[in-house]
């Protein structure tokens, strides 16, 4: 990574922290893209650059390509197995301080009408960016996406419970769990 994209990803990830902490002691709507950009000590011009809505304050993250890469490196099996896999490494490997951050943002989540409703919108991106990196055919790609949309939708169940244990559950158990569940796998 070049040294502009490290300082890219530090100011998103400062302007990101200030908007989290912001909206969880005045309220999200309470709380303005300008009073986010001064916490952070950059312009709105800077915030929105790097998040184009207020929305995406909360609900930006990389797990996206993290996700879909562990899906195409996969042993072969079935789908739902392999989707399921996927998700449950990504949600083991963050560190205490990305768990408390990750939490943060979900009971924003949780709390907001615009953010859950924006949510699903996240969703779609993350079963895109698992079509594409399934390279499927057009024929497969109906069942891709509504597998990948099903274990989605299950690993948000489980992150609902994880906020509902105030993060303390484990949180890639919880989706193993979810899928199970929903799969029987």
């Amino acid at each position: 990574m070049s040294l502009r994209d490290r300082q890219r990803a530090e100011t998103r990830l400062a302007v990101q922290t200030h908007a989290i902490r912001l909206f969880t002691d005045r309220g999200y709507d309470a709380t303005t893209v300008a009073d986010v950009a001064a916490a952070a000590g950059v312009s709105a011009m800077t915030v929105y650059r790097h998040f184009p809505t207020k929305e995406d304050l909360v609900l930006y993250d990389e797990y996206d390509p993290v996700t879909a890469s562990a899906v195409a490196a996969a042993p072969p099996g079935p789908l739902p197995a392999r989707i399921g896999h996927a998700l449950s490494e990504t949600a083991a490997h963050g560190s205490s301080s990305e768990k408390a951050f990750l939490l943060a943002r979900l009971r924003l989540m949780i709390s907001v009408p615009a953010l859950r409703a924006r949510h699903l919108d996240s969703q779609y991106a993350t079963a895109d960016a698992i079509v594409g990196a399934l390279d499927c055919s057009p024929k497969e790609e109906f069942r891709v996406r509504a597998t990948a949309m099903a274990c989605l939708g299950a690993a948000h169940v489980a992150l609902l419970r994880w906020a509902e244990t105030d993060g303390e559950a484990d949180l890639a158990g919880l989706i193993r769990e979810a899928l199970t569940s929903a799969f029987g796998t």
